[in-house]
């Protein structure tokens, strides 16, 4: 069993900034890789950034330039920080994992409750 916990979110003025962090726990072995997905109402859940155990990173490009991720491996936590943001940046933000059991070699996928985000004046 593994647990993701995401905080940070809130209520933020266009142009503003927030960071999230999510820190993971439990059953883990090893992470391969962390990230950060949105979903606004009505809309389907994107991927927003991704960061590897080996420290690449990949961004959504509606958010390059404003948004970083980054990882403690050794605390499996992960972080956004968020620039510049817009309101279309509001949404919820769901911290995710894929990450290994000293079990198995299975590649779990596992998801955090999510934190919401809010952009406006």
């Amino acid at each position: 069993q593994v647990q993701l916990v995401e905080s940070g979110g809130g209520l933020v003025q266009p142009g503003g900034s927030l960071k999230l962090s999510c820190a993971a726990s439990g059953s883990i072995d090893s992470i391969y890789s962390m990230a950060w997905y949105r979903q606004a109402p009505g809309k389907q859940r994107e991927l927003v950034a991704t960061i590897t155990s080996g420290g690449t990173t990949t961004y959504a490009n509606s958010v390059k330039g404003r948004f970083t991720i980054s990882s403690d491996n050794a605390k499996n936590t992960a972080t956004l920080q968020m620039n510049s943001l817009k309101p279309e940046d509001t949404a919820v933000y769901y911290c995710n994992a894929k990450s290994r059991r000293a079990y198995n070699t299975i590649l779990y996928n596992d998801w955090g409750q999510g934190t919401q985000v809010t952009v406006s004046s």
